[in-house]
């Protein structure tokens, strides 16, 4: 591949619902420019996006994929990015590093879950988007449906480009509006417009010119007055309004059988920016922000949007240079780790394939192979010009599962994978729960988690399994008890004794208070250590359920002890014994997490949501409506939003989607409690 400077490159991410055809048009792509000889099949697992085992196995795009297009002495990079709402992190990342989106649409389904969740990004990102109405060969396609539900979906107003030539079945080519002229086939037969559509070209063109016309005062002058303008002024004009985000271009094509191709990418070459045409990008330098460029000559700023790791390659670092270049076998600055990075090779990617070049221009994207600090969403810089990049806001992983290890070798390499497993996947997550001392792993729902983990088998070489994660419960009193206990121990030779007497109380301040309250030397103070360490050792393990325990109040006001047999370990024991009593007796209760959620749905799902909230014990708080959609707003218990990824997306047919934080713990009920104190005797019985 040749090289390609700023103002001959686009980076395009394909985005959109699942089986819209993303993978398949860079297919088309491919084999039109010559890069390949024939179509790879997504079930045959031969494409050039989908090329990891997953995938393969699946038939499903997982991961986003670079593919480098060379069309008209201009390189494409298209993002092929997965559909499926598990993967939306490969979506953010890959419109993070994008200059523009091609949304497809899918031409009998029309405006999909995936079509909302991609738009609503772009304009997250601020990006300019076209749409691409695909698969208009298909025998139930209907343009005018998806066009209104397209309408009725978008905000910004939209221009129809092209027309399709023939319908369903007999759709056998495109008729382009700008240059006025039908394309055949995959578009490099070019004849003049049919007959019978000329009347249907003139009205969509004079709606065309009208939308250019706004995008320049002088044309819009020239408009007015009569004037006719030329193929070279409206495609200017509908450039300026496309970038300034006031129309959204709407194509039509069947890219799968490759119609429609050339004019296309005629027309992304032509009408998207190229990294030079967007405003100049924020970065974080050493005295403040900065603005830079999309230029060789500015400081170097490069993006890491995108690691993976390959028992075979290698780990695999994926950029985007915003400003200056980078030249192989060379040392840049990663300005987050505080390190220098040795460059071997620099690669332009092309699905798993790697071509070297010798340098890469601003705004360009590529990789490099076996850097051993850096992480995604790292940057790239001189180390004498200090920048760092922005990095996109994920959403955060809500399906949590608990991490166990398959073998005793396996359970070594828990922590080092996920570890590794999150930083290249933004939207996974884990920690330790020390409250059910298990490992959480938490992602965008059970097939991105099933994907984690399979990720963890088959390219880092550690088996993992999952179960449901424990409540993180925990134990507390309601009212104040006294109680003593009498440690005696007597088994020939030196015995054990220590006797404790010992109130408790609540204690909303903090989680644990011991005041010494002994007078008359009972017992020596020098036994308070032990006393402490019996009492928290009850409360980190629980007295009822197996749950640490919290905010109480402990004060130590009596006891005895033996002048030969007392010792620090007898009254350890002796002080658990009093605390378990005086829990007995001082009302115990289960607190559980309450988490405060927003949960953004149509207006037509609102009531089956509220609905379903009731029966998981959610305590309505509000609603906020929008534009269609209503955001509910609850607190609910932890205990019922374990499963509601996929529950939400039953109810809302996908299009509800959910964020939750901890807001504080309150008291089980005890109807509830009871359940769960009889599960973990049962489970300690089994044990």
């Amino acid at each position: 591949m040749k090289e390609y400077t700023t103002e001959f490159i686009r980076n395009i991410a394909l985005v959109g619902h699942g089986s819209t055809g993303k993978t398949m048009m860079t297919e088309a792509f491919l084999h039109f420019s010559g890069a390949t000889t024939r179509i790879g099949k997504v079930e045959d697992g031969s494409t050039a996006s989908d090329f990891d085992d997953e995938e393969i196995r699946r038939s499903l795009s997982l991961y986003t994929s670079v593919i480098p297009i060379e069309h008209k002495k201009t390189k494409i990079n298209f993002l092929d990015a997965p559909g499926y709402t598990d993967f939306i992190g490969e979506v953010i990342s890959a419109l993070s590093v994008a200059d523009s989106a091609a949304v497809l649409i899918d031409s009998l389904a029309g405006v999909e879950v995936g079509t909302e969740i991609a738009w609503r990004y772009c304009d997250m990102f601020k990006i300019p988007r076209v749409a691409i109405i695909n698969k208009m060969d298909r025998d139930n396609a209907n343009l005018k449906k998806v066009m209104d539900s397209l309408a009725e979906f978008s905000p910004t107003r939209l221009i129809r480009v092209q027309l399709p030539w023939g319908e369903r079945g007999e759709f056998k080519g495109v008729i382009d509006l700008l240059s006025n002229k039908a394309y055949e086939g995959d578009g490099k037969t070019v004849v003049e417009v049919p007959a019978e559509y000329a009347d249907a070209v003139e009205e969509a063109r004079m709606e065309l010119i009208e939308a250019a016309a706004e995008g320049d005062d002088a044309l819009l002058e020239k408009y007015f007055e009569g004037e006719e303008l030329s193929d070279a002024e409206i495609a200017s004009g509908l450039k300026n309004v496309f970038l300034a985000g006031e129309y959204v271009p709407v194509f039509v094509s069947a890219t799968g059988n490759e119609i429609g191709v050339a004019p296309l990418l005629d027309a992304l070459v032509s009408l998207m920016p190229s990294p030079a045409d967007r405003p100049a990008v924020t970065v974080q330098g050493a005295d403040g922000d900065e603005e830079l460029t999309a230029s060789d000559t500015e400081p170097l700023a490069a993006y890491v949007w995108k690691t993976t790791a390959d028992p075979f390659v290698g780990k695999q670092t994926f950029f985007r240079i915003y400003s200056g270049s980078i030249l192989g076998d060379s040392r840049v600055w990663n300005q987050n780790k505080e390190i220098e990075e040795r460059f071997g090779s620099v690669n332009i990617p092309l699905g798993k394939n790697q071509t070297s070049v010798k340098v890469v221009h601003a705004g360009d994207i590529a990789n490099v192979p076996k850097l051993s600090e850096t992480a995604t969403g790292d940057t790239f810089c001189n180390q004498g010009h200090p920048l760092t990049c922005t990095v996109p806001e994920y959403p955060t992983g809500l399906f949590r599962v608990a991490i166990v290890p398959k073998t005793q070798a396996d359970a070594a390499k828990i922590s080092p994978t996920l570890t590794r497993l999150c930083e290249e996947d933004m939207t996974l997550d884990w920690y330790n729960e020390k409250a059910t001392r298990q490992t959480i792993l938490k992602g965008m729902g059970s097939q991105h988690i099933d994907v984690a983990i399979r990720r963890a088998e088959s390219k880092l070489q550690v088996g993992l399994d999952t179960i449901e994660p424990r409540i993180p419960y925990r134990e507390g009193i309601t009212r104040k008890a006294t109680a003593s206990y009498r440690h005696k121990k007597q088994s020939g030779g030196s015995g054990q004794f220590g006797e404790v007497h010992m109130t408790i109380d609540t204690y909303p301040e903090g989680d644990f208070e011991l005041s010494w309250d002994v007078f008359g030397g009972a017992i020596s103070q020098s036994y308070e250590p032990a006393i402490r360490k019996g009492i928290l050792s009850v409360m980190k393990d629980g007295a009822i359920a197996g749950y640490p325990m919290q905010n109480i109040k402990v004060s130590i006001f009596d006891g005895k002890e033996h002048p030969v047999d007392s010792k620090p370990v007898a009254f350890e024991s002796a002080a658990r014994g009093a605390f378990k009593a005086a829990v007995k007796e001082a009302g115990p209760v289960l607190y559980e997490p309450i988490m405060k959620t927003r949960i953004t749905v149509p207006d037509a799902n609102m009531g089956d949501v509220i609905g379903d909230l009731n029966t998981r014990r959610g305590r309505m708080l509000g609603t906020d409506a929008e534009r269609g959609q209503t955001t509910v707003i609850a607190d609910v218990p932890l205990a019922e939003m374990l499963r509601y990824t996929g529950q939400l997306r039953s109810i809302t047919g996908g299009r509800g989607y959910f964020e939750m934080v901890f807001d504080r713990y309150e008291i089980v009920p005890s109807h509830v409690a009871d359940d769960v104190i009889a599960a973990e005797k049962s489970d300690e019985e089994e044990d």
